[in-house]
C-alpha cells in the first residue's frame, strides 16, 4: 500500500514546540507514530511531503529523520519551505538510512510505482520574488516529470508529490496542475496548509486527484493513497 502524510514539523534538537498552535498538537508525533505502526507493513511506502524537521542544519535534523526512518515501510521525503536543513541533495541522501529516499528533480521507482514532483511555491501576493521562485519550481517539476516519463513502462503507477497546494485558493487550475495533467499523473499528494478554510482533503482537477496530507488536517493519521 501507499500512504502519505506531511508537515510533521519535528524538533527533537530545537525548541519548537508545536502545541503553541493548539492543544491538538500536544504529543502529535506519538499520535502519528501509533497510527503508522498499526497501518504500515515493511513492504508499504509512506510519502512525507515536506516540512519534516525544524532543524536548521542536517545535523540538527538527523534525529528527526532517524525517528521517521525507524518506523515501518519505505519512505520518500520531499522538501518543504521550512526544511532549511535540506541543502545539498547528495549530503541529504548520504545521511538517510536504507529504505528512505529523497526526491529532488528526478524520479524514484519502487516496484511498479514511480514517484515524481517538486516542492512548488505559493503565489499569494504575487510578488516578483514569488513569481521567480514559482517559475523555478515549475522547471524543477517538469525535470522530474520528464525523468518519470523516460522511466515509465506499461503497468506502472505514477504518483506526484508537492509541498505547496498545486491549485489556486479558489481550487482553480494552475500551471502546476496543467503539468501534472499533461504528463498523465493521476494522483498527487500535497501539504503546507494548516487550519485553512479552503483546505479540502480531496480535489479533482484536470483528470488528477489531489490529496491533502498536512498532519493536523488529517487527524495525525496516515492517508491511504493506493492499495
Amino acid at each position: 500500500m501507499i500512504y502519505c502524510i506531511s508537515d510533521l514539523h519535528l524538533g527533537n534538537t530545537v525548541d519548537k514546540p508545536m502545541d503553541v498552535f493548539g492543544k491538538k498538537w500536544e504529543g502529535h508525533f506519538e499520535k502519528i507514530r501509533k497510527d503508522w505502526i498499526e497501518k504500515v507493513s515493511p513492504s508499504d511506502v509512506v510519502l512525507v511531503s515536506g516540512d519534516i524537521s525544524w532543524g536548521m542544519t542536517l545535523e540538527e535534523a538527523k534525529p528527526d529523520l532517524d525517528a521517521i526512518a525507524e518506523l515501518p515501510g519505505k519512505k520518500i521525503f520531499l522538501k518543504g519551505n521550512h526544511d532549511y536543513w535540506w541543502q545539498s541533495i547528495g549530503k541529504v541522501r548520504n545521511a538517510l538510512p536504507n529504505g528512505v529516499f529523497a526526491l529532488q528533480n528526478d524520479v524514484i521507482r519502487i516496484d511498479q510505482y514511480l514517484f515524481c514532483g517538486s516542492r512548488g511555491w505559493s503565489l499569494d501576493g504575487e510578488s516578483e520574488e514569488d513569481r521567480k521562485i514559482y517559475k523555478r519550481e515549475l522547471l524543477r517539476l517538469e525535470m522530474s516529470l520528464k525523468a518519470m516519463q523516460k522511466e515509465r513502462k506499461e503497468g506502472d503507477v505514477v504518483i506526484g508529490m508537492t509541498h505547496f497546494p498545486p491549485f489556486g485558493v479558489d481550487l482553480s487550475p494552475t500551471e502546476v496542475t496543467e503539468l501534472f495533467s499533461s504528463y498523465g499523473v493521476e494522483t498527487v499528494v500535497y501539504g503546507h496548509l494548516h487550519g485553512n478554510v479552503y483546505a479540502k482533503r480531496r480535489v479533482f482537477i484536470g483528470g488528477t486527484n489531489y490529496l491533502l496530507t498536512s498532519c493536523d488536517l488529517v487527524d495525525f493519521a496516515l492517508v491511504r493513497v493506493l492499495d
